[in-house]
């Protein structure tokens, strides 16, 4: 199968862990032996990856010059794109060295007048508590929001319209090169009147811009890989179940929160809509088994309900 497998911001750097280039290489390490599994099973992957971490603290670095101008954020997302593609690229390589592998920074095209540019929601940079979130909300004029029980800073996510590198990709998937791109969603940019392009101040989300992808590569399926084993109902509470295989129809009306679960399960809904072929979302180690059916959460078009155990919490 053609497969799009996007890697989440929290699958490469684990929630807690400090933002280090060792421990980004240790999860890469990780992630890279799953990704090599998948392509012994026979299947063509195009690998995409979050960036939320790596750009918050690129942020964070240049505001902390001398003069504290910082880069706009399509920059530093590219930067970023660049600086996980490079290391997810040699470990791959070090696996499966007959492979041919591109990483390729990617533009998306994205609504100027997207009604998120007014109402930030993507989480990016490090956790905090509380009190700090706030302090540094106001000395830095900062967007912030809960993630978990920590809280982190939140910028504009655009919703993506086209994937514009998308038939360079595909030109590559064919040869039998294994394509690292759209990193953390792709970098953000508009067109102008005269049709020439531009960066915008937003991260776009990895996982609606990967369904995107897969649609314009026409992918067999959409893998959704993170740091949780599968999509929970009241995820956090005593009653909390995951889901084993599931409809868009079923999902109706549930809420999922806006910077974690929420995009992927829009992102599979979406992809599912547009094809009728299957997305799953699942832990990042389970990948294997996830496309075979046996772990994760699977949606389709016509799927019959079948929950998990109930999760302990």
């Amino acid at each position: 199968m053609r497969i799009v497998v996007a890697l989440g911001g929290n699958a490469l750097l684990r929630r807690g862990e400090p933002m280090t280039a060792g421990n980004q290489r240790a999860n890469i390490v990780r992630a890279a032996a799953v990704l090599a599994d998948l392509i012994g099973e026979g299947h063509s992957i195009i690998i995409t990856h979050g960036n939320g971490p790596q750009v918050g603290l690129l942020a964070l670095q240049a505001a902390a010059t001398s003069d504290g101008r910082t880069f706009p954020l399509d920059v530093l997302g590219a930067e970023s794109a660049g600086m996980i593609g490079y290391v997810i690229e040699q470990e791959l390589g070090n696996l499966l060295k007959e492979r041919l592998f591109a990483t390729l920074l990617t533009q998306v095209k994205v609504d100027p007048h997207d009604p998120a540019f007014a109402h930030p929601t993507k989480p990016i940079g490090p956790v905090y508590d509380e009190a700090t979130a706030r302090k540094l909300a106001i000395e830095r004029r900062w967007r912030i929001a809960p993630d978990g029980d920590k809280w982190r800073r939140v910028v504009p996510s655009p919703r993506p319209l086209e994937i514009l590198e998308a038939a360079v990709i595909s030109f590559l998937v064919e040869r039998g090169v294994i394509v690292i791109c759209t990193g953390g969603g792709g970098v953000p940019v508009i067109a102008r009147v005269d049709g020439s392009l531009c960066g915008v101040e937003a991260v776009v989300d990895k996982d609606l811009a990967s369904s995107l992808l897969a649609r314009q590569l026409k992918a067999d399926m959409l893998l959704l890989l993170t740091d949780v084993d599968a999509v929970y109902v009241d995820y956090g509470t005593a009653t909390a179940r995951a889901l084993r295989r599931v409809s868009p129809k079923e999902l109706s009306g549930k809420n999922f929160p806006a910077g974690s679960m929420g995009p992927k399960v829009s992102a599979a809904i979406e992809f599912i809509e547009a094809t009728g072929k299957p997305a799953a979302i699942g832990k990042l180690d389970d990948a294997v088994e996830i496309v075979t059916g046996e772990r994760g959460t699977w949606f389709e078009a016509d799927a019959l309900p079948s929950p998990i155990e109930p999760r302990r919490f």
